[in-house]
């Protein structure tokens, strides 16, 4: 039986786990060093702290000081650590991981590269890797939510590499009756369209608070108003793409996510109560301990989009996030600009 080891407790990489089971594989998963009471309990009785649900029967649990009797012998490793544990992966987790087993990220986010342009996660390890490593890097893009996932629930994905073969590969490991996987080897525009979604998902969200800053909370959603954003947000979101080299043909796949983003969760959350009056510092503090990859992903476009002089007329709704981000704004929608 091939046997995959998530590393990173995070809820995505442990709903991973599920059609990993379902799909007759051993499953190890690995915490990171931020991880200790959720594989704890998960020791305990398969409970999952952030998931809210029990996990398959048979998994096995590591801490991450215990990695060491993880990580042999695996056919494949996911990467479970949100952006900001990036760094962390690639200092402290690939250089013990065999070069020939390929490693597939769920991680989304775009950094800014040397050159100041704007590169995938994949894009970024293989850049700060050995020379001599020629590992396989590979990521998830696509509409999925981490809860329904958990639960079973029907969803199309995309898994994105230079190779199709180990996509393949990888495929066969993970497609389940209700987990579809789709292959692309358009990684950067996969990645773009799908990191940048976080950003835009924020955006939409505030058309959910402004009706109440002026209505209450209680008031009737203005589907119109977000609508709007959710249409000027794919006009911008098809620009990265093709800005960062990326096809056409994968907007969808950031597109579909940020259908599913906006319906909850953290970036909803933070896009509400923008939306409803309060400043950037104001709602950081009320969410306090999230951790919001919207801001994240707006911050290192942006400043990109800025440090190589690109035409940022052509962004004028990401570049309203920016301003309320790091300037403390106040929400006034830029409709005279959207084009």
């Amino acid at each position: 039986m091939p046997i995959i080891t998530i590393i990173g407790a995070g809820m995505m990489g442990s709903a991973l786990s599920i059609p990993a089971c379902d799909n007759n594989n051993i499953v190890k998963i690995v915490g990171t060093p931020l991880d200790d009471d959720i594989i704890e309990r998960l020791k305990k009785d398969s409970y999952h702290l952030n998931l809210k649900r029990f996990l398959p029967e048979g998994i096995e649990y590591y801490h991450f000081s215990e990695i060491k009797n993880a990580v042999p012998n695996s056919d494949l490793y996911i990467s479970g650590v949100s952006s900001f544990g990036v760094d962390w992966f690639l200092k402290s987790i690939i250089p013990i991981l065999p070069e020939n087993i390929p490693v597939l990220s769920v991680t989304k986010g775009l950094i800014e590269d040397e050159n100041k342009k704007l590169i995938s996660i994949p894009e970024y390890y293989e850049k700060n890797i050995n020379y001599s490593d020629r590992r396989s890097f590979n990521a998830i893009g696509g509409p999925c939510t981490s809860y329904e996932l958990a639960d079973r629930h029907q969803t199309i994905v995309c898994y994105c590499g230079k190779g199709i073969k180990t996509l393949e590969y990888i495929r066969k490991m993970l497609q389940t009756e209700y987990y579809h996987i789709e292959l692309s080897d358009d990684i950067a525009g996969t990645e773009c369209a799908v990191a940048m979604k976080n950003a835009y998902a924020l955006a939409v969200s505030l058309g959910i608070g402004l009706p109440e800053r002026t209505e209450g909370k209680s008031c009737i959603e203005h589907y119109n108003l977000q609508a709007a954003l959710f249409l000027q947000s794919t006009r911008e979101l098809k620009r990265i793409v093709k800005l960062v080299g990326g096809r056409e043909e994968s907007l969808v796949y950031g597109v579909g996510d940020l259908y599913v983003t906006i319906f909850g969760g953290r970036t909803r959350k933070i896009g509400t109560l923008l939306g409803r009056g309060m400043t950037f510092m104001e709602a950081m503090k009320e969410l306090s301990g999230i951790t919001l990859e919207s801001v994240s992903i707006t911050r290192n476009c942006c400043r990109a989009l800025i440090d190589t002089g690109t035409d940022i007329e052509c962004f004028p709704l990401l570049m309203h996030i920016y301003d309320i981000i790091e300037n403390g704004a106040d929400v006034d929608i830029p409709f005279e600009k959207f084009k």
